[in-house]
């Protein structure tokens, strides 16, 4: 019964490793058993800098889970961010032997493997290659070409990178806590599946997942994905901004970036002041909430503007790129005041807070709706649609068995998707690690 099934998302972010165990309820929705949470020691702007480090909160995390849920935690879905990732955007063809039979899975197959082969840059690796869109023959701009005659088979990818030894790193350290590593999807993918609506991928949609030590973007059109792009800058450059400026420990300045910081400098007047106790019998500080939300107005502005330029350069101001469901922020970053409205007088595009609720059950905790759990969610999701498909694969082949039918096709294990393929291939090189 699909009840039983059970996935778990696990978010390894710069600040919080996050987690999250759950299923599907009979209306669809995810119900969540169990969510862990251990502060991220080993991570450094999405990238593992401590291997024991991570492994140890990755273990803390996945107890709480399991004390929470009762569940034994085997598999999971993991998230890669990082200022290593990178796109690209790349087009080839392939030629058809037999132009008289229709366009079938292999060919399209044959053609995304083929991108596979392109030669990058020293210790990079292929992440995902996304299809944007199709051309036969001559004929353009077809979404789906299964089924069509055609010789030449034609696509525009969207290809993302990644530095190997990092996301070795990941692996190795998800092994390590005594884990399987069922998938690997890109943090922004696994966040836009949480927050964004289908209508908004179809009209054009910017994500923006701000997260402590990184910010990710993924821009979505006529509902495929578009652009993806990983700033080395999040919440924490704005804590450790304040720290310096105010010269106090970063506990403090965190804290006053949650509870006093605002994105916005005009909010505040001169005669509110906030005092911070001294360490260790010295003086309090008095730091006026104007001073900090000049502070933090610039180091947001930077990140908004880092991010503005990579919208552009998508093609957001060409008429045919235009993203008519303007912004979406999430991530633990977004919860800053009047962030959404600075983010609207940069960009002048309409900006709101995604919150991961939409797909969540309707008796679940308030505080998983957070977009600080947006990833988490979105790779549970992940977690869940894959159990799904096998366990459809799976039936499928049993019925074409008990049919009795010559299988003549290789069996749907076929269709695995490219970057099924190098799950495999990493789970392989950390086998034979071991």
């Amino acid at each position: 019964m699909e009840n039983n099934i059970i996935a778990v998302g696990l978010d390894i972010g710069t600040t919080k490793i996050v987690a999250m165990v759950g299923r599907k309820n009979e209306y669809g929705k995810l119900e969540v058993l169990g969510i862990g949470k251990a502060k991220s020691l080993g991570v450094k702007r999405g990238v593992v800098s401590n291997i024991t480090q991570t492994i140890q909160s990755i273990q803390q995390a996945v107890d709480e889970s399991e004390s929470i849920s009762g569940k034994k935690i085997e598999n999971v879905v993991v998230g890669i961010a990082g200022q290593h990732i990178r796109s690209l955007h790349h087009s080839d063809y392939i030629t058809r032997s037999n132009a008289d039979e229709v366009i079938n899975e292999n060919d399209i197959e044959n053609l995304v493997n083929q991108v596979h082969k392109l030669v990058m840059l020293p210790g990079e690796e292929i992440i995902h290659v996304l299809p944007q869109e199709f051309k036969v023959d001559s004929q353009a701009d077809i979404k789906e070409p299964i089924g069509m005659y055609g010789g030449r088979l034609e696509a525009n990818f969207h290809v993302v990178v990644g530095q190997v030894s990092s996301i070795r790193n990941i692996g190795r350290c998800v092994k390590s806590a005594g884990l399987d590593l069922s998938d690997i999807t890109l943090e922004p993918l696994a966040s836009a599946s949480a927050v964004l609506s289908q209508e908004e991928k179809e009209a054009g949609v910017a994500l923006i997942d701000i997260g402590g030590g990184t910010t990710d973007l993924a821009i979505f059109k006529d509902g495929i994905i578009r652009h993806t792009a990983v700033i080395p800058f999040g919440g924490n450059v704005i804590t450790e901004d304040i720290k310096e400026g105010c010269s106090i420990i970063e506990k403090q300045a965190e804290l006053l970036k949650i509870k006093f910081g605002s994105a916005w400098p005009g909010e505040n007047k001169e005669t509110e002041i906030v005092s911070i106790p001294g360490l260790r019998g010295r003086e309090p500080k008095e730091i006026t909430l104007k001073n900090l939300s000049k502070i933090i107005h610039a180091r947001v502005q930077e990140i908004i503007e880092h991010v503005y330029l990579e919208i552009k350069n998508y093609g957001h101001e060409t008429q045919k790129g235009k993203l008519i469901a303007g912004i979406v922020l999430t991530g633990g970053g977004s919860q800053l005041k009047h962030l959404r409205q600075l983010v609207e007088y940069i960009t002048g595009m309409d900006a709101r807070i995604g919150y991961p609720n939409e797909h969540l059950a309707g008796d679940s905790d308030d505080g998983l709706s957070s977009p600080s759990y947006a990833t988490a969610v979105g790779l549970l999701m992940e977690g869940l649609e894959n159990h799904q498909t096998e366990e459809k694969e799976d039936l499928d082949t049993e019925v074409e068995n008990q049919e009795d039918i010559e299988i003549e096709k290789t069996p749907p294990s076929k269709k695995k998707s490219f970057f099924e393929k190098f799950t495999d291939g990493l789970k392989e090189f950390l086998d034979n690690a071991e």
